[in-house]
């Protein structure tokens, strides 16, 4: 069982009706950019809590969690709703293993998410480590509409800094969009209109891939890479291909 710590929420953004952060100032211990921690309520008596991934670097603070309202759901309609001020119990420990620790090293790291799977790696790319260990960093952001593609700040600041390392490539599957891609990312890899996007190829030899979102786009995209030559990465077997199935 989670050991909680007392937060309180500094800051509440709603990006649309359905994406949400909350900014929230908890002492917990120290983290792993990549991992997630759990959020919980006092709701009807009882605790409600769910694991969301922290986008704030280790450094950061306040603690940033990017999240999407479930409609009926137990505990995502509740953090919508909570105000600067309100309080918030967090999880003292992050866990998860979506972090560079676990990623080889190679000259090129992909990092592919959908949706809110995004968050984890804002949090890695905002570190030292990515910059220091690979010569270029993609990130791939797929999403149905324009206006889900968030955290654009973040993402300027750091092409900004590594302007020659970093690429940012979205993808906008439901509406025309000038400057993202369309469609799904396991077909853009079947095609080639990725690597052309990105100036460079995916290969056993010089890439490591991370995957966090869609349970759907992962196992898919997971599907394609094998076909390239590129294999499931673990700490028995090393290979090319890290996941993480967002719920």
């Amino acid at each position: 069982m989670a050991q909680w710590v007392n937060g309180q929420v500094v800051d509440c953004h709603h990006w649309n009706g359905r994406l949400h952060s909350l900014r929230v100032e908890a002492d917990i211990a120290p983290f792993e950019a990549g991992q997630f921690t759990k959020l919980g309520l006092e709701i009807d008596g009882s605790i409600v809590g769910r694991p969301y991934s922290l986008v704030n670097a280790p450094q950061e603070r306040p603690l940033d969690f990017y999240f999407i309202v479930v409609p009926g759901g137990p505990l995502s309609p509740h953090l919508a709703a909570l105000q600067p001020g309100a309080a918030i119990l967090v999880a003292a420990q992050a866990n998860g293993f979506m972090t560079l620790k676990e990623v080889p090293a190679s000259p090129h790291l992909w990092l592919i998410s959908t949706g809110t799977g995004v968050g984890p790696f804002l949090s890695i790319l905002k570190t030292e480590t990515p910059w220091q260990r690979y010569q270029r960093v993609v990130l791939v952001h797929a999403v149905r509409t324009v206006d889900e593609l968030n955290y654009p700040d973040t993402i300027r600041q750091v092409a900004t800094a590594y302007p020659r390392q970093f690429t940012y490539i979205p993808f906008v599957s439901r509406e025309a969009c000038a400057y993202a891609l369309p469609g799904r990312i396991p077909q853009a890899i079947e095609n080639g209109s990725l690597e052309q996007k990105a100036g460079i190829t995916f290969s056993a030899d010089t890439s490591q891939v991370m995957l966090c979102g869609n349970p759907d786009m992962v196992e898919d995209t997971k599907n394609m890479l094998i076909t390239r030559g590129l294999r499931k990465h673990s700490r028995r077997e090393p290979g090319q291909i890290s996941m993480e199935r967002y719920w």
